[in-house]
């Protein structure tokens, strides 16, 4: 848990900073393979869903549905993956 005396940081400030250290060299990080979903239990004792949900909603943070979970980034860095397809489909490439 955050030590005694030190104030808490915010649900947004302590994902928008997991997302930061955790991602390496890219740019999301997998909320249960990185480590994020137990880290946030242990440090705010709740379930990390809601939380990353409502921060998705309000636009603080992007989330996309991956294989055993979601992929969290901060709302500069997430795939646009619609516009991306479409521009690959459309491209006159083959």
């Amino acid at each position: 848990m955050a030590g005694e005396g030190k104030p808490k940081l915010t649900e947004e400030e302590f994902i928008r900073k997991a997302i930061k250290k955790l991602r390496g060299k890219y740019k999301g990080i997998h909320s249960v393979y990185s480590g994020f979903n137990a880290a946030f239990k242990e440090y705010y004792g709740t379930n990390p869903v809601d939380t990353t949900q409502r921060l998705a909603n309000a636009g603080k943070i992007s989330i996309r549905p991956v294989k055993g979970g979601v992929m969290l980034y901060l709302p500069e860095d997430a795939p646009n993956i619609a516009e991306n397809v479409l521009s690959k489909i459309l491209s006159d490439e083959e």
